[in-house]
C-alpha cells in the first residue's frame, strides 16, 4: 500500500501543479494494469479536494481510431469529477490544462445502478438502465512528458487523459435514435476536423458501457444512478490552440459547444 500511494502522490502532485507526469521510479511505476487501476482510485482520495465527488467514468480507446493512435488494442477507463463537468456554451481557460485536447462522444446517463449479478454485462443487459443520452466533448490533457513512452499502466493511474466533459441537453431514452446511425462531427472554429459513428465503438456505444459494468464488477464495485458515462470518442482527438471554438453535432442527439479561452 506504501508503493501505491506513493505512486498516487506523485501522479496527483503532477496533475494538481500542471507539470507534464514523467516515468515513475521503478520502485513505485505500476507493473500492469491493475495495478494502474489501484493507484488511480488511491489518485482520486487524494485529489478529492481538488476535483470534487467522482459522478461517473470515462472509458478511452474503444474506437479503432483512438486505438490506433494511441497503440492501446483494448478499453481503458477513468474517473469523471463534479467539478469537470460543464454544461454546452462554456467558456475554459486554455491555460487551465498542459495540453488541452477534445473528443466527440455519446455520454449516457443512468436511471439505475448496474450492480452484478454474478453473469457478465452485455450491450443488450445494460440498455434498460440509461435514462438519457448526451451529446458530450470529453476534455482531455496531454500531462505527460511523452505519452507515446510513459506506458498504459500509468496512464491508466492518471485517469487516462481525462480531465472533464462538456454535455449537451439530455434526449430520453425513448427519443433517442438508434445509435449505430449517429453520425458525429467535429467542428473547430467552424472547420470539420473528424467524423465517426455510434458503431465506431466497440461496435455500439451500449458494448462500451458493458465493458465498463464488468470491469467495475471484477473490482467490486458498480456504476449507480445518476452517473455519466463518456462512452469513447468517434474521432482522433483533436489538440487546442488558445482562443479554439468546439463544436461537436451529432445527428439525433443535437449539439455541443465550448471555448478555450
Amino acid at each position: 500500500m506504501d508503493k501505491i500511494l506513493e505512486a498516487a502522490k506523485a501522479v496527483a502532485a503532477a496533475r494538481r501543479d500542471l507539470v507534464p507526469l514523467r516515468p515513475l521510479g521503478a520502485e513505485i511505476a505500476p507493473r500492469d494494469e491493475a495495478e494502474g487501476y489501484r493507484i488511480q482510485d488511491a489518485v482520486h482520495a487524494v485529489l478529492a479536494a481538488q476535483v470534487g465527488p467522482l459522478v461517473g467514468y470515462k472509458i478511452g480507446c474503444t474506437s479503432a481510431v483512438m486505438q490506433r493512435y494511441l497503440g492501446i488494442p483494448h478499453p481503458c477507463g477513468g474517473g469523471v469529477f463534479s467539478r469537470g463537468v460543464h454544461s454546452s456554451g462554456v467558456s475554459l481557460r486554455h491555460g487551465d490544462f498542459v495540453r488541452v485536447g477534445v473528443e466527440c462522444e455519446i455520454a449516457v446517463r443512468l436511471a439505475r445502478d448496474l450492480s452484478s449479478t454474478g453473469s457478465a454485462f452485455t450491450a443488450d443487459s445494460v440498455a434498460s438502465a440509461i435514462d438519457a443520452y448526451h451529446p458530450a466533448i470529453e476534455i482531455v490533457d496531454d500531462r505527460y512528458a511523452d505519452w507515446r513512452t510513459i506506458g498504459a499502466p500509468t496512464l491508466v493511474a492518471d485517469d487516462f487523459f481525462a480531465a472533464g466533459c462538456v454535455l449537451g441537453a439530455a434526449v430520453p431514452r425513448a427519443a433517442a435514435p438508434d445509435l449505430l446511425d449517429v453520425a458525429g462531427v467535429a467542428l473547430i472554429n467552424g472547420v470539420e476536423v473528424g467524423r465517426g459513428t455510434g458503431a465506431d465503438v466497440l461496435g455500439h456505444p451500449h458494448a462500451a458501457l458493458a465493458w465498463l459494468a464488468n470491469h467495475l464488477a471484477a473490482g467490486r464495485k458498480n456504476l449507480r444512478a445518476g452517473q455519466i458515462v463518456l462512452t469513447g470518442s468517434l474521432v482522433q482527438t483533436v489538440w487546442l490552440n488558445a482562443g479554439d471554438k468546439v463544436r461537436m453535432e451529432m445527428s439525433g442527439l443535437g449539439s455541443v459547444a465550448a471555448e478555450f479561452a
